[in-house]
């Protein structure tokens, strides 16, 4: 009989208390999306557009000029698809390259680039192959050489920085079979063992983990004399003793990357190795996806870019009834939409990267609307380069080289783009991250008031403090530059942005009134609804992108580089994104959640299992969560190191 993994059980408090404990709790800079959805455009954060040094600008654009050549000879795209594989020249190639270093200081091996250049190498990467692109995130964005940089001692980055520069590939290992998005019920452990620990557990969908030679795993330290304990985060060498990989998964996309399941029994890993002190795993790891989640939007940009090309060569090359499709409306608009959301997406990631390279904000919220929404939109774009492209979208590229025509991989990037939408946070847990961070001001003087557990005296200076900052801030949701016809008047050559920025700031004390008029009628049930917060926080990325695409249109009309071109763009997108914005905020109080909730629950209940009659299911036996018990390897190890 298989033995079952016993479930750890956490409350819902327990798990918003270690959720809460990890986020960073004070605001020391300025957030340009934390002020929009206060109800403050505060337009002079992010205008005129930040501009990177010439250095820096220098060294970037030399090493996109290495890697284009090296991506046009060296990448067989089609070959690593095929094969479900990055082959080892190509590793080695990079590796030459020192594109495992790309944001590495010098001084450890590195290249030192921006994280403005570092995303355009991703981008460039990723279009020609996603699996790549992932595999080169995945080591620089979230594995070893991030945290190090912003939590290592000197001799971590003195020992581990210029193996991860030139030579070895790292992994993030936080997720577990039944442990997802809520880390409260982390089960692999780390025990302390004099000037050790003793790490068990098992690790799921680690990204780079079949080939990685350095990991960063999340473990939970038990509390004892001496030692906080808590969730913390180590560096462990991958041909440790009691390390296996147990399987290497396979997707319906990024068939290339290597993701396995990983084992640690009885696994000892010096203190030393130990990154920030025990319990701040999660802060570190919370702290990290801070710029490390801008290199998805950057790979998502780059596959608008490759959808716009296609989509664009195609509808002008296939005719239908006597012109080429492009000038048929029903394909024009999505060719529109393609063009508009790319250039909108460019501006969202180019802001945001420069923003993060200059350090003068507070990105937290701004990284995460990139996520959210270059995941979210790429997807939509792909799916209609499919539509545009017909049967031929539907076919494989090897199908179409076979009879003898372009071999278009529209159907793989479908397939490649579809993960962005779950991993690095699934887009409902980005809905609820940024949601947090959104109402982080009304907390912080109404939290007390809404808690159930908090006592009569907490709730009445809870009251008090509430009084004051409402009797503040709500009159100034009342009027503002957006309702003056000559408000942003420098946004206007020709096309007219202007007016979308006068847009921005009426929408941005709507959605402000929005969430106090939610937080006045649900109070501490706010949380829970989740279709609500959902749709404040899309409305928030579209404001979000519409902004950067005027102020990324204005930057490039002073420039003087295809500026009439891209005030086109922007006009176009915002155009589009209002539309979006309105339906969003109909939406906000005229859905069916609360018919939706009935529904589940009924279903959830059996209710409607007649309605499952008729079909056989062609799943196989086994359980819903894998076996996940603690203890040695049982499988064989399928790690496999590149030039192996």
């Amino acid at each position: 009989m298989t033995a079952t993994t016993p479930r750890t059980t956490v409350t819902e408090r327990e798990a918003r208390r270690v959720a809460e404990a990890a986020r960073e709790q004070d605001w020391r800079k300025p957030s340009f999306a934390k002020e929009l959805f206060l109800g403050r455009f505060r337009l002079d954060l992010i205008h005129p557009h930040p501009l990177p040094d010439e250095e820096s600008v220098r060294r970037g654009e030399e090493f996109l000029a290495k890697l284009r050549a090296f991506c046009e000879t060296e990448i067989d795209s089609a070959r690593i698809e095929r094969e479900a594989r990055i082959p080892d020249e190509v590793v080695a190639g990079l590796k030459e390259l020192g594109a495992l270093g790309m944001k590495i200081d010098p001084k450890y091996g590195g290249l030192g680039l921006t994280q403005l250049y570092y995303n355009k190498a991703l981008a460039l990467v990723g279009s020609v192959s996603p699996a790549v692109g992932a595999l080169l995130s995945a080591h620089q964005s979230i594995g070893v050489p991030q945290p190090l940089k912003l939590f290592g001692t000197q001799e971590q980055k003195d020992a581990f920085l210029p193996r991860c520069a030139r030579t070895d590939i790292s992994a993030f290992l936080l997720t577990e079979p039944d442990v997802g998005s809520d880390p409260a019920r982390l089960a692999t452990t780390a025990v302390p063992d004099g000037d050790e620990y003793v790490l068990d557990g098992v690790k799921l969908w680690t990204t780079n983990g079949v080939v990685a030679d350095l990991l960063v795993v999340m473990a939970r330290v038990p509390k004892s004399e001496g030692h906080k304990g808590g969730i913390t985060a180590f560096v462990v060498e991958a041909t440790a003793e009691g390390v296996t990989v147990e399987n290497r998964n396979a997707f319906m996309g990024l068939r290339g990357i290597e993701n396995g399941v990983t084992r640690f029994h009885r696994v000892r890993v010096p203190a030393a190795h130990r990154i920030g002190p025990e319990g701040a795993g999660l802060k570190i790891a919370l702290t990290t996806l801070n710029t490390g989640r801008l290199s998805l939007p950057a790979m998502c940009a780059g596959a608008g870019k490759w959808c716009l090309k296609i989509a664009r060569e195609w509808s002008a090359e296939r005719e239908q009834w006597g012109k080429p499709v492009a000038l048929h409306e029903a394909v024009g608009s999505k060719i529109s939409f393609i063009a508009a959301t790319t250039f909108a997406l460019e501006a969202v990631v180019d802001l945001s990267s420069q923003m993060a390279d200059e350090d003068r904000n507070d990105i937290r919220i701004e990284a995460a609307l990139a996520k959210l929404y270059g995941s979210e939109m790429s997807w939509r774009m792909a799916d209609e380069l499919v539509q545009i492209r017909g049967g031929r979208g539907y076919e494989t590229a090897e199908s179409l080289r076979a009879r003898g025509e372009r071999p278009v991989p529209a159907e793989q990037i479908l397939r490649d783009l579809r993960i962005n939408r779950i991993f690095e946070g699934s887009t409902e847990i980005m809905h609820l991250l940024i949601a947090r961070e959104a109402v982080d001001a009304h907390l912080s003087v109404a939290g007390d008031l809404i808690d159930p557990d908090k006592p009569l005296s907490a709730k009445a200076r809870a009251g008090a403090n509430a009084g004051v900052f409402y009797a503040k801030w709500l009159p100034k949701l009342v009027a503002g530059p957006g309702q003056l016809p000559t408000a942003y008047g420098e946004f206007k050559h020709g096309i007219d942005l202007s007016g979308h920025l006068r847009y921005v700031e009426r929408t941005a004390r709507k959605l402000a009134r929005s969430t106090f008029y939610a937080m006045s009628r649900w109070q501490g049930r706010m949380e829970t609804k989740q279709g609500f917060l959902g749709r404040i926080v899309d409305i928030g990325a579209e404001l979000f992108a519409m902004s950067a695409a005027c102020v990324r249109a204005e930057r490039l009309w002073r420039e003087g580089e295809h500026g009439r071109e891209a005030y086109q763009l922007a006009d176009a997108f915002c155009r589009q994104a209002r539309i979006r914005v309105d339906e969003l905020f109909g939406r906000l109080w005229t859905n069916t959640d609360d018919l939706d909730r009935k529904v589940v629950r009924a279903a959830l209940a059996g209710a409607y299992t007649w309605l499952e009659e008729g079909v056989l299911d062609p799943s196989g036996e086994g359980p819903w969560i894998a076996d996940a018990t603690p203890g040695p390897a049982v499988r064989e190890n399928a790690r496999r190191p590149f030039g192996s």
